[in-house]
């Protein structure tokens, strides 16, 4: 898939193949609950007309490549082509109503098997990540699913709820239903993650803090499903990515009076914990100089 093949595919179709559904439409707009922070009133709005999108909440907007760089959090345009190929193998070629419930997709999926952890391609994306197959295997699982006629497969994160969050090398996903998962170690502490891969790589550095409860969102956007099981404890360590939908995350917390930590700037030029162990710095974006006049 090159890039204007990509960009014939419908945003909408892609949003829904990776769980994100529209709370609304309005004439040929879709609005969404921002998929980059947590929200109660749409901000996210796809235009079916033009097949753009628009973050009002951050002033973002563009194609569907911009969107998949910005969700899967990478400039590299090939490996957001490899993602959006794998999230729709098999693109509409025609004009069909949006399922706007969640049990929609979830009937679509069928042949499910959950198994030990052993595929290869899943082996090395561990291995790349710096996490211990052994310890994955403690939380994870193998998962094989047809959706809509096509083979997936990955690691499978278990929720709170019976689903999986769903990792491999080329696309991130959920096996609905979404929900968080919590680990209630019975501690005054709680550790707070947005994705189970930064929950793996504390584990990774500092194995005894799978003896603290801790809370994996699964999707920032769950924010407020933690919020009773976060009360409960009298500290909150939060693990949050080094963004801007993260930081909103926290400010929320600040603002329920809850005992939050920010960890995130002990690991600040990071975009996450996973980056942070394999000493992955965000790059800077290098602002354009005007050159000096030069004097005679």
């Amino acid at each position: 898939m090159n890039s204007e093949q990509a960009k014939q595919i419908k945003i909408e179709e892609y949003l829904g193949r990776i769980g994100i559904y529209p709370t609304k439409q309005n004439g040929n707009n879709l609005w969404y609950k921002s998929p980059f922070r947590d929200e109660k009133e749409p901000s996210f709005k796809v235009n079916l007309g033009i097949n753009q999108w628009h973050d009002f909440g951050s002033g973002d907007k563009g194609s569907i490549i911009d969107l998949a760089m910005k969700l899967h959090q990478t400039d590299s345009v090939s490996e957001v082509l490899r993602a959006i190929e794998q999230a729709v193998p098999n693109p509409q070629t025609h004009q069909s109503s949006f399922p706007f419930r969640r049990q929609e997709i979830s009937d679509e999926i069928s042949n499910i098997e959950i198994k030990p952890l052993t595929h290869p391609a899943l082996i090395q994306l561990l291995t790349k990540r710096k996490i211990a197959v052994e310890l994955a295997r403690q939380y994870c699982k193998e998962v094989h699913y047809t959706l809509k006629g096509k083979s997936y497969f990955g690691i499978a994160f278990p929720n709170d709820m019976g689903g999986f969050e769903t990792l491999n090398p080329y696309f991130k996903g959920c096996l609905p239903p979404k929900e968080i998962t919590t680990f209630d170690k019975k501690t005054p502490i709680v550790h707070l993650f947005e994705g189970f891969m930064d929950y793996l790589s504390l584990l990774t550095m500092q194995a005894r803090q799978a003896d603290v409860s801790a809370v994996v969102l699964n999707s920032i956007t769950n924010l407020e499903k933690a919020v009773p099981f976060l009360s409960k404890h009298e500290k909150i360590n939060a693990f949050l990515d080094n963004d801007e939908a993260e930081k909103q995350a926290l400010k929320k917390l600040q603002k329920l009076n809850l005992p939050v930590a920010d960890i995130s700037k002990r690991y600040a030029g990071f975009k996450d914990v996973n980056d942070y162990l394999c000493g992955k710095k965000m790059e800077i974006p290098q602002t354009k100089q005007k050159p000096k006049r030069l004097k005679f």
